[in-house]
């Protein structure tokens, strides 16, 4: 399949993007609350893929969460406490860049977590998120799949383009040699925790933009009709003419020179 063109992803974006903004509204009206989970392999494109949901919404009310690494505290709580206080409130959306899922993923394959931890989160997690499904949260839990080429390709990006390297870490390059291990660990999660009540959906993300699309496409056809008609504002004409902006103490400062 030919890689996705930019004008037609964008075609294809933004009507969905349109779909998402009326899903918001209903949210706001309904009080409903929607978490989507993205996980995947380093460098699939969970950012994008979150961005391009995001990006049109109201920040107030669409929160992305990504949460560092435990402090020492957190470490001594119970493993999904530290991801309780940003669960969405009545009308919130919540994309979590990464989850509870480190535990089945990284923390496995990197040896963060003993067998016994990482066994017991697969037992408590689809107990957790029934928990949070039959008090009414709308989860969604996304995988984005792309193959080893493409994962060293972007890896080699990201080390070649000084505004991305902030994306390549330590970890990142010893994940490089354990690409068949989160394999493994993946097949483990969805062998557990894929459950009719939240379920996973996985994604090709090797096109970005297409991997993009499609799961919007998913997320939007799997939600309730969230069609409302938009609320009209009066908004009369000013009652003269349009003020320009005056200044007393200070004044704006020179104009960059865009040459």
């Amino acid at each position: 399949m030919k890689p996705i063109k930019r004008k037609d992803y964008e075609a294809a974006l933004e009507p969905m993007q349109l779909e998402l903004e009326a899903l918001a509204r209903w949210l706001q009206r309904t009080g409903k609350r929607l978490l989507v989970v993205f996980e995947g392999r380093d460098t699939a494109g969970k950012g994008g893929a979150i961005s391009a949901v995001s990006q049109r919404l109201n920040p107030r009310q669409c929160h992305v969460v990504a949460l560092s690494k435990p402090t020492e505290r957190e470490s001594g709580q119970w493993y999904f406490q530290r991801y309780v206080p940003h669960l969405p409130a009545a009308g919130e959306i919540v994309l979590l860049d990464r989850s509870w899922y480190n535990r089945a993923g990284v923390e496995r394959v990197m040896g963060f977590a003993t067998d016994a931890q990482v066994q017991a989160f697969l037992e408590q997690a689809p107990i957790f998120e029934k928990q949070l499904v039959d008090d009414g949260i709308l989860l969604f839990k996304y995988w984005l799949c792309c193959d080893q080429a493409q994962q060293e390709q972007r890896f080699a990006e990201r080390n070649e383009d000084p505004l991305k390297r902030w994306k390549l870490s330590p970890i990142d390059l010893e994940a490089r040699k354990r690409y068949d291990d989160y394999t493994l660990a993946r097949e483990a999660m969805l062998a557990a925790t894929h459950k009719p009540f939240a379920p996973w959906t996985l994604v090709d993300f090797n096109d970005q933009r297409l991997g993009r699309l499609t799961l919007l496409r998913d997320l939007l056809d799997r939600l309730p009709d969230t069609r409302l008609e938009q609320d009209t504002l009066d908004f009369p004409p000013l009652p003269g003419e349009p003020a320009r902006e005056r200044y007393g103490m200070l004044k704006p400062i020179t104009p960059f020179d865009a040459g």
